[in-house]
């Protein structure tokens, strides 16, 4: 049977960080074990390849929700990435950190060591930034590009230009000072390619004699014996194996898998264990607990004019036959798009009214501006050409959990955002519709503008949005908390050393060690998260 020193479980955004940072000693032996398989795809390396990665099973999850009570029941798809670089490898590649006050936030939870002040040196130390941004937020010797956009559309710089309309001002770095205003993002790109957490920290290094790397491999569950555990249970094509580990287990695997795998072993609250006929080795209530993400809504308006992303007649010889020759010879042209080129961070009636310089003072919405025509009707693909802008809640209220079904397998889950529970996130989401349109009602986009297909001009009032809010919300893609760090009850793990509480050499370094959920994107936090737990391991060492 094989043995490892480390073992970890998730090759995506946090587990390529840490299989990085074991491996760099040759007198340890090191499994990084990803349930999907290789990343070797135009969809996953041309930016506008995400079109054909959400929703696509060999490289998405695709998990379905529960019903959800508060959007007139229905289930939401819970993408996520499915192969080495995890969501990372699926993902719009924008570079956000988030705000400063969210990670004040964490160590004013009892979470010490993970103030702001701490953990941007961490972020810096990761980054290689191209943008020739401020060197006293950004880094410039680390693995992780960070650049501006190869071809950026006409509309996404009207979207900026919109800002004045609504009293936003131009942003270049929402990771700098402050995140207001409106901008062009950053992306994790090298040279028009995307650059997922295991193109920069893994594939550089794949060939360490001490680096194992298993793709197509599923955890089963852990093999515990007291507070240790021993090995894994892999499986592969339907064959059953597993792996011993003499140092460490890592749990890696996201939001969603990572509580997955420690109640399918035995760790979690005792009496749901029970009555899913699994023997409690551990009993912490909280794993799967603490589910939080971003509710996103959308405002989407026709072009009478092709300037948009867009399929019609008028684009074909202009931008969709020249497209592929454009990227391969200059990286340029509709293939170098990540779709939400643009967006920014506002606040909402709420956040003005909150004591200047507090946390609820900060911006309370983020946008993502796709400079293409969404559909209005659900479909992946429409005709024509538009604009749509999308907005989130940034810091949600509403919590959820994820659990295992109770059919026997132990591998299904029930997962349940709960979204709108909280009656403040439907107020914020509301707001945030009305500022979406407040900025595309600006003068800069009058020669573009067409009909509002949604939510439509016909719906105004409060409960017309809010109904409409419940028939079209969703999430945007930021799921994180389900194993999280702290000194509450329902903590997970402990923000020392990430280590399962009670267990001596089990952690999880992950999205879901978040107490609470950062302001903006999650894969740069996650690279971070990482990094850190790296450090711990190592400094245990």
């Amino acid at each position: 049977m094989q043995h490892y020193d480390y073992i970890i479980v998730g090759a995506g955004a946090a587990g390529c960080v840490v299989a990085n940072r074991l491996s760099a000693n040759p007198k340890v032996s090191v499994c990084l074990i990803e349930a999907g398989g290789s990343d070797k795809s135009l969809w996953v390396k041309i930016p506008a390849g995400i079109f054909g990665l959400y929703g696509n099973k060999k490289y998405d999850y695709t998990y379905q929700g529960v019903p959800q009570k508060q959007l007139n029941n229905r289930v939401i798809t819970v993408n996520r990435g499915k192969g080495l670089g995890g969501s990372s490898s699926i993902n719009s590649m924008v570079y956000i950190r988030g705000n400063q006050h969210d990670y004040d936030g964490w160590a004013a939870l009892g979470c010490e060591g993970w103030s702001y002040q701490e953990v941007l040196p961490i972020f810096k130390d990761l980054e290689r930034n191209l943008a020739g941004q401020d060197p006293a937020y950004h880094g410039f010797t680390g693995e992780l590009n960070v650049v501006n956009p190869q071809d950026i559309n006409e509309l996404a710089r009207r979207f900026v230009q919109a800002g004045a309309a609504a009293k936003l001002p131009e942003n270049t770095d929402f990771n700098g000072e402050s995140q207001l205003g409106l901008g062009i993002y950053q992306v994790t790109q090298n040279q028009g390619v995307r650059v997922s957490s295991y193109t920069a920290f893994i594939e550089p290094i794949q060939q360490r004699p001490n680096l194992t790397i298993l793709t197509n491999t599923e955890v089963f569950k852990l093999q515990i014996t007291q507070d240790r555990v021993t090995g894994v249970e892999l499986e592969r094509d339907g064959v059953h194996s597993s792996l011993q580990c003499t140092r460490e287990v890592i749990l890696s695997a996201g939001a969603i898998a990572s509580p997955r795998i420690l109640l399918a072993s035995g760790i979690g609250d005792q009496d749901e264990l029970k009555a899913l006929g699994l023997e409690c080795k551990q009993h912490l209530p909280g794993v799967g607990e603490n589910l939080q993400d971003h509710i996103d809504s959308m405002v989407t308006v026709r072009s009478p004019q092709p300037v948009s992303i867009g399929v019609s007649w008028a684009s074909v010889f202009p931008h969709i036959l020249p497209a592929p020759f454009q990227y391969g010879l200059k990286r340029k042209g509709w293939w170098t798009t990540n779709y939400v080129e643009a967006g920014g961070f506002a606040k909402t009636r709420y956040a003005e009214a909150a004591p200047l310089g507090s946390p609820a003072a900060d911006p309370d919405v983020q946008f993502h501006f796709t400079p293409i025509f969404r559909s209005y009707r659900g479909r992946k693909l429409e005709m024509g050409h538009g604009y749509s802008l999308f907005t989130c809640v940034l810091r949600p209220e509403s919590k959820g959990r994820v659990k295992l079904a109770n059919d026997g397998r132990f591998k299904n889950l029930l997962i349940d955002h709960n979204f709108f529970s909280a009656a403040a996130d439907q107020k914020v989401l509301i707001e945030a519709v009305k500022k979406a349109r407040e900025i595309l009602a600006s003068p800069v986009f009058d020669t573009v503008r067409g009909e509002e297909m949604a939510p439509t001009s016909r719906l105004q009032s409060d409960e017309e949005i809010l109904a409409y809010l419940r028939q079209t919300a969703s999430t945007v893609f930021h799921p994180v908390g389900t194993c999280k760090m702290g000194v509450d009850a329902l903590a997970v793990v402990n923000p020392y050393d990430l280590k399962v509480k009670g267990m001596q050499n089990l952690r999880v370094i992950d999205a879901s060690i978040m107490p609470k959920l950062i302001s903006g994107n999650t894969s740069a936090p996650s690279m971070m998260i990482g990094e850190k737990g790296a450090r711990m391991i190592l400094a245990a060492a």
